[in-house]
């Protein structure tokens, strides 16, 4: 065998490993891995993916952002990041610069619905597989995204909010504090949680101010309601940087009895559930939803896999489960190794 035909014959086990570990991301055995190795093939040069999500400054969003960098390398994609920022005029810029330029794919997460949509339409109409993540850019039969990777939003708010409810046994006082009203994963996962709620008469709802995930509007908001309600029963976050923000505020006030709630299981609030300072929270899967967009992208790119029948659905569920002190440790070791 020559040198060449042993380097092709080291790059082709190599992307079979590569393969095989992304195609774990959705449960794939690892022989029909190796047969979707055989089929996309890789990329001679790196592939240049766009990628942005809502805002860094959020840890499910930066977990994403570490999440596909990792893929990126298995399968020689040179990832460039368009931080959202918390904002959507700053992503809506980020995106619009992003649009001038020439990509391999794109996958974005938008931070509110209908704000991307014309410079993501110009990638689009330019041949470029846009992948979108968690939340929608717009609805799907007004744009035509290569694929839309999420969770199930409403799952995610029913779980955590039943958790909180079963175990204040279904009455008393609780609040909603919800993320930015114009993303699509928080609204499902407050008809998640309004879902649940009404169906509990001796159960009253004190607020649902939304705080956009912020964590210092979070504790603003609740340095005030606090105050103003002596009695919280309990209390469900859109996501875990939120509650564990209000946590610090009602330890500050001496009113850690009251039980929180969060989304994303990230990793402090896997510490808080295993000690104490959470009841539950729910994976929001951002390493399989950021690494899935990659493997998607690479698909796409080198495969020819198309949207529909025999390629990928225009819908990917990933979902991820309901986080307890029994499931934490191994929840934490999969995020460390980027799989769910």
């Amino acid at each position: 065998m020559s040198k060449n035909d042993k380097r092709l014959s080291q790059n082709r086990r190599n992307f079979m490993h590569a393969a095989a570990a992304g195609a774990a991301l959705f449960g794939i055995a690892p022989a029909l891995a190796a047969e979707m190795g055989e089929v996309a093939g890789r990329s001679a040069k790196p592939l240049r993916a766009a990628f942005s999500n809502a805002g860094l400054q959020a840890t499910w969003c930066a977990q994403g952002k570490r999440a596909a960098e990792y893929w990126g390398k298995l399968f020689n994609v040179e990832v460039t990041w368009f931080d959202g920022e918390l904002s959507a005029p700053k992503q809506r810029a980020a995106v619009d610069d992003m649009a001038s330029q020439k990509w391999d794919f794109v996958a974005i997460q938008a931070f509110g619905i209908g704000t991307l949509t014309a410079p993501v339409n110009k990638m689009i109409a330019a041949g470029t597989p846009v992948i979108d993540m968690d939340t929608l850019i717009a609805p799907l039969d007004q744009i035509k995204v290569h694929s839309f990777l999420a969770p199930d939003n409403e799952f995610m708010g029913a779980s955590v909010t039943q958790a909180l409810v079963d175990a204040i046994n279904g009455e008393g006082t609780i609040i909603m504090t919800q993320g930015a009203l114009g993303h699509t994963g928080a609204q499902g996962r407050a008809r998640g949680f309004n879902a649940v709620v009404k169906k509990y008469p001796k159960l009253q709802v004190l607020d649902t101010t939304p705080a956009d995930w912020d964590v210092a509007k979070t504790a603003r908001i609740w340095e005030t309601l606090l105050t103003k309600y002596p009695k919280i029963d309990a209390a469900y976050f859109h996501n875990d940087d939120m509650a564990l923000a209000a946590y610090n505020v009602m330890k500050a006030h001496n009113r850690t009895n009251i039980l929180i709630g969060g989304c994303d299981a990230m990793p402090p609030a896997l510490e808080a559930v295993l000690d104490g300072r959470m009841h539950a929270t729910v994976r929001n899967p951002s390493c399989r939803i950021h690494g899935g967009a990659i493997v998607a992208g690479v698909a796409a790119v080198v495969g020819g896999e198309k949207t529909g029948p025999g390629g990928i659905p225009l819908n990917v569920v990933t979902d991820g489960p309901v986080v307890t002190k029994s499931n934490a440790p191994g929840m934490l070791w999969m995020e460390n190794h980027y799989l769910i």
